[in-house]
């Protein structure tokens, strides 16, 4: 049985329409809901939300809890749900804080909220949950059936991807 910590953030995968406001916020956890439908033989998920934000509003201090959530997790792989403008941040700072890994940890998000159409959520979540499984020890970026290191990566605005780093 190969067990995975799943962190959440936030991010525009755990945001959701609010008509009072006519737009989408974080407001609720939604990976729950999504990882019940998942088939993930053989894998036993824990889930921890950490914070529920907009990657844009995370704070020195919100990098410092998930770092502190993740050094009481490493016995196992890690993937840790994540708005897409900051991932790469949060990554390097896990990545200088943390030295050698026995266990890969995966941040991933989506460019879409889940249970929109047109969602990429699922799909990262899924590709995150088969990286942590196979690929070695380290901190990625997975996204859009791509798995990054965090230190070669960036988010392509323009064409609304991540991207090797030149």
């Amino acid at each position: 049985m190969q067990h995975i910590h799943v962190l959440t953030t936030g991010g525009t995968i755990e945001k959701v329409y609010s008509e009072q406001q006519g737009s989408v916020a974080n407001l609720e956890d939604k990976i729950e809901r999504y990882l019940g439908r998942l088939r993930l033989p053989d894998t036993e998920i824990d889930t921890t939300r950490l914070m529920n934000k907009d990657s844009l509003e995370m704070t020195a201090a919100d990098r410092a809890v998930v770092l502190q959530a993740v050094q009481s997790r490493l016995d196992a792989p890690i993937v840790i749900t994540h708005g897409t403008d900051t991932m790469v941040e949060t990554g390097l700072y896990l990545k200088q804080a943390l030295g050698e890994l026995r266990f890969p940890i995966i941040l991933t998000g989506a460019m879409t909220p889940l249970g929109f159409e047109s969602s990429d959520g699922l799909q990262n979540l899924t590709e995150s949950f088969l990286a942590a499984r196979v690929v070695a020890p380290g901190i990625y970026v997975v996204m859009h059936n791509h798995v990054f290191p965090v230190d070669q990566v960036r988010k392509d605005r323009d064409r609304a991807e991540f991207v090797h780093l030149p």
